[in-house]
């Protein structure tokens, strides 16, 4: 296949140049890929496929339904949007819960049609009761390397993200055990700088969902947004849906912290692609109202917009650069989860996924592995 006379993204900026892909690979510009058929790109974009690593579900599905049914309708939803990698994130549950969650990943084979499930995103049970966000705190569990091991065991090593509140009873011990096999995120915690520097010095090398469950920025308590900044290896989640973030924060966060260290994120739940109404995260009620969706008691849950639409939101109405926009929701999530030599980029030999967009950044066309679905 070729894609032709399209703005093709090259990790800096956009350049005039044809795609090449043979099999599920791009290949390079001296390849033979004879009568190849053409996707005619001219006058659009085309970029990597985007890869979520933070997100639970869509279309009336969420990941921890643990069903083949619901992993292959995210799947291919989020697809359809753009979004041709996924690393869907769990909530705050039992073991014996989260255990066939981990099983149903473990068995899964990404369908034609659908993003590939590249990575579980262990959002709970080791985080703070004093900042649970959405989380269910009937389920909270302090950090257990034990536990945390069966469940990876069972996933098959999908498990890419783990989430812990560095402040709670054994969290910083747990951070150095595991981080040789995982990634450890900072989230949903009322750690101070001190705390939040002695997490990343155990190991942690991500912020989740940087500014939302966690205390604010303050000139004298910077907070683990001040230790994250301070610390170059750590690379910041933002959900930018218009929601969660102020505009202003958004723009200052990426002036701050730079393009190649933050990750967008969707964080969208079941309602994403559907109607407003009543759905549940974490067996816990949620209203959607437009792109808001709340517990009853007026708390944020989740977001109802997936990862092209914050791309969007950034670039339209938040004042980010495409080329940055771009960057922070392929190559630096797949730098996050360590593939970025598998996906993230339009270069040969890596998967052959890629969006076209319009001038508004609509998607018209997406190829998933070497294919137009």
């Amino acid at each position: 296949m070729r894609i032709i006379g399209g703005h093709v993204f090259d990790g800096e900026g956009f350049v005039e140049r044809e795609v090449l892909i043979e099999g599920d690979r791009f290949v390079g510009a001296d390849a033979e890929v004879g009568e190849s058929p053409a996707l005619d790109a001219t006058g659009c974009y085309v970029i990597p496929g985007l890869i979520d690593l933070h997100f639970h579900g869509c279309v009336g599905h969420d990941f921890c339904d643990g069903t083949e049914e619901a992993v292959d309708a995210i799947a291919r939803h989020e697809a359809s949007c753009g979004v041709t990698a996924i690393c869907p994130a769990t909530m705050t549950y039992p073991e014996d819960v989260l255990g066939p969650i981990m099983d149903c990943a473990a068995a899964y084979g990404a369908k034609p049609d659908g993003a590939a499930l590249v990575g579980i995103n262990m959002e709970g049970p080791y985080i703070s009761p004093d900042n649970i966000g959405a989380q269910n705190p009937a389920y909270l569990h302090l950090p257990d390397e034990a536990m945390f091991r069966r469940l990876q065991e069972r996933s098959g090593n999908l498990i890419k993200l783990v989430d812990v509140a560095p402040e709670v009873d054994g969290a910083l011990d747990f951070i150095a055990s595991v981080t040789p096999d995982v990634r450890v995120s900072i989230a949903h915690t009322q750690a101070d700088y001190d705390t939040a520097c002695a997490a990343i010095e155990a190991g942690a090398r991500q912020m989740t969902h940087l500014c939302n469950a966690m205390p604010p920025l303050h000139h004298r308590k910077p907070g683990p947004i001040g230790a994250a900044f301070d610390s170059p290896d750590v690379m910041p989640e933002l959900i930018a849906d218009g929601v969660h973030i102020h505009p202003s924060m958004v723009r200052f966060l990426f002036a701050a912290f730079g393009g190649d260290r933050v990750i967008l994120i969707s964080d969208s739940m079941m309602a994403t692609g559907l109607d407003d109404g009543e759905y549940t995260l974490g067996g816990q009620g949620v209203t959607v109202r437009g792109n808001v969706a709340t517990l009853h008691d007026g708390t944020i849950a989740g977001s109802a917009t997936d990862l092209m639409a914050c791309v969007r939101v950034a670039v339209r109405d938040m004042g980010i650069p495409l080329e940055t926009a771009v960057r922070a929701a392929s190559a630096n999530p797949a730098r996050a989860l360590g593939i970025e030599r598998e996906r993230g980029a339009i270069e040969p030999g890596m998967m052959a996924d890629a969006v076209v967009l319009d001038e508004n950044l609509e998607v018209k066309h997406v190829v998933v592995r070497g294919s137009v679905v």
